[in-house]
């Protein structure tokens, strides 16, 4: 695919209520991260716009039978939703690349593919798990039965919009819900062309609905209303602690929440080829210019290597050029805008006046104010107290730390607010199970750092970073409520 021309894109707008788009006011700018320049606005819901979307998908999914189908009817409508995302893959790609931090090459390569490779995942799911029969007295029946919620509500990021979408409205449409998703205000666009396609494919109008707005207002609206039977969230976890509270006061309904992240990459001094290594480590923190709650930002090595591998690092990281996400080549992407880019600068900034210091980085791309670029940093001399190593800063920064032994690595691996996710280096099978027992993370890599199209791999969080899973079974199963049945022969 060649670069492209984003001038060129047309980008929807308004809501996507009952199976069609339905304008509002534009009262929110939307800009293209790579050059700062507007792509158009996109209108905020109000509680009555909110209203009207999760009752008309509560009403279709009543009217349309869409929860009490054949499983392997909802199985074959999102199996073609899947064929019809992959046969408008370079419109998709070119939409979700002009108004996200995401390069057309890894658009096109992976999150198109992930999106439709998701929900072909879920649609298979839907006639292998169900209910349970249970061990009660010979002369009775127990039994556990699953039933959707009704309309979930999902709002998703912006890191990633096409892709982390796909993990929402997969398994709520898979288990027969109806769903209202409310996309990033910054990454508003995408989603609504792939809602389209799934009234194409034959998801019933009104079953998948998309408001758009802010989380204060369009969100929390969303998360209160009464007919919202589950919430899934993925963001940070200020804003995810608030959602939890907003839903245990409106209903008392269940959350899942996918939230931040201060991963640890643990190197052991027998990990292997340093080249390799310096790879692995660059791209675990540098992937999406570190906008992604997995980044694994916290490098801790053991001393023997550390000096080699520190230098190998800094050396790739030198390599990287910014470029926008129209352009075929760019590897580096953009700060997604003004507001986060000062959000990581403070954060690195503040760090270095604490007694921190940049080996390398600390500072913007120079790109004559065409975007906001930040240059891999990494941060030495760092310890628990440091605020790059407290605090999640969503950007391409890497602090680093050493140790002698084991016990030390595991030590300063623990984090007291994170548990996301976590990578360990080393070819000593034993050592690298015995990390995995002690590390408080949801997701624990190893020789690896980063996720796969293994859909049957949950990932989810432990402490601050989350509640629940997404992918896997268990995303699914945890979009239905279960009942408990017992006859009496």
């Amino acid at each position: 695919m060649p670069d492209f021309d984003p001038k060129q894109i047309a980008a929807p707008s308004g809501h996507f209520i009952g199976g069609r788009l339905t304008p509002g006011e534009p009262v929110i700018d939307v800009l293209r991260p790579s050059d700062c320049q507007p792509m158009g606005g996109i209108p905020d819901a109000s509680d009555d716009l909110v209203d009207q979307a999760v009752n008309d998908a509560h009403s279709s999914w009543r009217a349309s039978g869409w929860g009490t189908r054949s499983p392997r009817e909802r199985a074959r409508v999102l199996l073609r939703w899947a064929d019809l995302i992959d046969r408008n893959a370079d419109e998709l790609a070119r939409l979700e690349a002009v108004s996200s931090t995401r390069p057309i090459s890894e658009a096109r390569t992976f999150d198109v593919p992930f999106t439709s490779d998701c929900i072909r995942f879920f649609a298979e799911c839907a006639d292998k798990f169900g209910g349970d029969a249970l061990p009660t007295r010979q002369d009775s029946l127990g039994f556990v039965v699953p039933e959707p919620y009704g309309v979930v509500a999902a709002i998703a990021p912006w890191n990633f919009p096409l892709s982390m979408a796909s993990w929402k409205c997969g398994p709520a449409l898979a288990a027969g819900n109806a769903l209202v998703l409310k996309p990033s205000e910054m990454t508003p666009f995408s989603i609504l062309r792939v809602a389209e396609l799934a009234i194409e494919a034959g998801v019933p109008a009104g079953v998948f609905n998309v408001v758009q707005g802010r989380g204060q207002s369009a969100g929390a609206a969303l998360v209160r209303h009464p007919l919202i039977g589950k919430v899934s969230f993925t963001g940070s976890t200020h804003t995810g602690a608030a959602i939890m509270s907003n839903a245990a006061q409106h209903g008392t309904k269940p959350v899942t929440l996918e939230l931040g992240g201060k991963s640890p990459q643990i190197v052991f001094d027998d990990a292997g080829d340093i080249d390799a290594l310096a790879q692995r480590i660059l791209r675990g923190f540098t992937s999406n210019a570190g906008q992604a709650c997995v980044s694994g930002t916290r490098l801790i090595v053991q001393r023997g290597i550390a000096d080699r591998l520190i230098d190998a690092v800094i050396a790739k990281a030198a390599a990287l050029e910014p470029g926008p996400t129209w352009r075929e080549s760019t590897r580096f992407a953009p700060i997604i805008s003004e507001a986060q880019a000062t959000r990581i600068d403070a954060a690195v900034q503040d760090s270095i006046a604490s007694g921190a210091h940049a080996l390398c980085g600390g500072e913007y791309f120079d790109t004559a104010g065409k975007g906001f670029y930040y240059r891999p940093t990494l941060l030495a001399g760092v310890d628990r107290d440091s605020r790059a190593v407290r605090e999640e800063i969503f950007g391409p920064v890497l602090t680093v730390q050493t140790f002698d032994d084991e016990d030390e690595a595991l030590s300063l691996a623990d984090h007291p607010t994170y548990g996301l996710a976590a990578g360990v280096h080393t070819q000593d099978i034993g050592r690298a199970l015995r990390a995995m027992r002690r590390i408080q993370a949801g997701t624990v890599w190893i020789n690896r750092f980063g996720r796969t199209y293994d859909f049957i791999i949950p990932t989810g969080g432990f402490k601050g970073s989350g509640i629940g899973k997404d992918l896997g079974r268990e995303a699914f199963e945890a979009n239905f409520r279960y009942k408990a049945v017992l006859i009496d022969f």
